[in-house]
């Protein structure tokens, strides 16, 4: 600010006065300065304006599983449009649905005083955020709730995509239909499971568990369930995949399959509706996930104290030819 003063030729406190946009300071006089610190190139250094004024630090924490995914990418956009309209950014960051990365992230996020912070969890441990809680940081899960602490949390049905799913596909015929899931740990994917036994149930089908694989979606891990469970004698007839990562592929490795199991995917992808056929999906609405989950954070940001709250958003069937093959 002296070397700004000096420059400009008035005094340390003309210059607080223009940085800070306070008035009585002659426009002639803020144009001086405002080109003296263009001129030296100085920054103001936001952290420590905020700091000094005891206000927040401008900046909310998002931590996901992938940013690569594009799932993540249209949360991620949608959590910064609400960020936006208050004044806030978004620092991003992936947890590679690793728990003790997913911890390093969120202590780190919390050590630069985000104003609060937003999880998809990648474990099931999180008293570790009670103290940051406690010390006035929101936080808020979604996609998938927390394990060990009770929290805002905004998530979609998963149980009840899935039977959907399942009577979808008996309608059309189908009694051995397969489901293939992501890791039996992440939430998500034990709930579809728990959905695709519910609706084999509902729809009067005998539930067999070799039917049913959770496991890492890699491209050998889906060509394995695919050999195992839709060839031979005794195949399922249609298969529902767990996620968009799943369904890519069981895509790929069903290229040399006849014939064709139906298909039913829970989330939507690129390109599938341009695929032939056509991906049946379970769809929701991955921006309104990111924007829900926002809102609740700056309410709680803004000093709303009502006791956790839990959101589940709707899903849907949209049909598109391949869930609606006989066997």
């Amino acid at each position: 600010m002296s070397d700004v003063a000096r420059l400009a030729g008035v005094s340390i406190k003309t210059v607080s006065r223009v940085v800070n946009d306070e008035p009585g300071v002659h426009p002639d006089t803020a144009r001086r300065v405002v080109a003296a610190i263009d001129q030296l190139g100085f920054r103001r250094n936001l952290g420590a304006f905020n700091l000094r004024r005891g206000s927040g630090t401008g900046t909310i924490g998002l931590i996901v599983e992938d940013v690569g995914n594009p799932f993540y990418s249209e949360l991620n956009r949608a959590v910064e449009k609400i960020a936006t309209s208050f004044g806030r950014h978004v620092l991003t960051a992936s947890s590679e649905e690793n728990s003790d990365r997913e911890r390093e992230l969120a202590l780190e996020f919390c050590s630069r005083r985000v104003d609060g912070l937003l999880v998809v969890p990648a474990g099931v441990q999180h008293h570790y955020l009670v103290p940051e809680m406690r010390a006035g940081t929101p936080v808020v899960f979604l996609d998938r709730p927390a394990g060990d602490i009770v929290a805002d949390t905004v998530l979609v049905d998963n149980l009840g995509g899935t039977i959907e799913a399942v009577a979808h596909l008996a309608r059309y015929g189908h009694r051995r239909i397969a489901f293939l899931g992501d890791r039996p740990d992440i939430f998500t994917a034990a709930e579809r499971l728990r959905g695709f036994r519910e609706g084999c149930v509902r729809a009067g089908l005998r539930y067999d568990e070799h039917l049913a694989v959770l496991r890492t979606p890699t491209p050998a891990n889906v060509r394995d369930a695919v050999d195992r469970l839709l060839t031979g004698p005794d195949r399922a007839t249609a298969v529902i995949a767990g996620n968009n990562r799943v369904a890519v592929h069981l895509l790929r490795a069903l290229t040399h399959v006849a014939p064709r199991p139906a298909l039913v995917s829970f989330d939507d992808f690129e390109l599938a509706d341009l695929l032939d056929p056509p991906v049946t999906v379970i769809g929701h609405d991955v921006s309104r996930l990111g924007k829900a989950a926002a809102e609740l954070l700056f309410a709680r940001i803004h000093g709303e104290d009502t006791p956790p709250r839990k959101v589940v958003l709707p899903v849907h069937l949209v049909p598109r030819g391949s869930g609606e093959v006989a066997p």
